[in-house]
């Protein structure tokens, strides 16, 4: 009996304890941010947040004031884009990588992990004057390219991850078979690893969508995405804490909600790529 309340207390104390502590530290910034949200911005600076009275205030103006629904299509559209881009770039190139051999193969696949350490800054200015010459500054297709050279290079290295766990003979009993090259890839490898494409599009998604330096320099008055805009609710003299903060719930949003719908798969290629990298 002793020993079952004593094993009880050390799974409480080391276990779910800290459990609770890093739960609360991870999602109490979010419910401060939900509770602000929705109380009133007059009584923000009396009374403080709390769900006493709470209003969907900062919201409706969110949408009707300051045009928030044209910032969120305008991050879809640019979020969207570069998942498609980003995948068909990356599951090329990473079959590719996984099932040809050429010269400087390691070099070239190593440089895209490195891209990844240089910091965007880098490249805002070369891609600002680029896009300015060819036209495309302050367009969704532009926002999609830049936001594709972030994406793509860790990408390739997930998407070859996966790709090298499924046997070569596959692809050979494919071509065996009738199918071409892109055929086996087509219909053989890329429902094998479906997992890994859900998780690497996830990711692409994510990147594109809380991505801030690239929207701020190369988006402009026709293209706005929400993290810009967003921004623009700090005033020099006032900030609409409110409008913030329902700002921040709702973009938040779309990133949770396809999480949860895609968890499954997510976590499964996630592992499934550790294991088989």
């Amino acid at each position: 009996m002793m020993v079952g309340r004593k094993s009880k207390l050390r799974r409480i104390l080391t276990v779910d304890l800290p459990m609770l502590a890093i739960l609360a530290f991870t999602l109490g910034p979010y419910l401060w941010m939900l509770i602000t949200s929705l109380t009133q911005e007059s009584r923000l600076f009396t009374d403080g947040p709390s769900l006493v009275g709470a209003t969907l205030e900062n919201y409706v103006r969110l949408f009707r004031t300051v045009g928030f629904l044209e910032n969120l299509m305008h991050s879809f559209i640019i979020a969207g884009g570069t998942v498609v881009v980003g995948l068909t770039l990356s599951v090329t190139a990473a079959y590719s990588f996984s099932r040809f051999s050429f010269r400087g193969k390691r070099v070239l696949l190593l440089q895209f992990l490195v891209i990844n350490m240089f910091p965007i800054v880098l490249l805002i200015l070369p891609l600002f004057v680029l896009m300015r010459k060819v036209g495309i500054l302050d367009t969704h297709f532009g926002l999609i390219i830049a936001n594709s050279t972030i994406a793509i290079p860790f990408s390739v290295w997930m998407m070859t991850s996966y790709i090298n766990g499924i046997p070569k003979s596959i692809d050979e009993a494919a071509m065996t078979d009738g199918c071409s090259r892109l055929g086996a890839l087509w219909r053989v490898i890329l429902p094998l690893c479906t997992p890994g494409i859900v998780a690497t599009g996830i990711y692409i998604f994510i990147t594109a969508w809380n991505e801030y330096l690239y929207a701020l320099t190369l988006g402009g008055r026709n293209v706005r995405p929400i993290t810009v805009a967003i921004q623009t609710l700090i005033g020099e003299y006032q900030v609409e804490w409110g409008l913030l903060t329902a700002g921040g719930i709702v973009g938040a949003l779309p990133a949770t909600i396809l999480f949860l719908i895609v968890q499954r798969r997510l976590i499964s290629g996630l592992t499934q790529g550790a294991v088989k990298g």
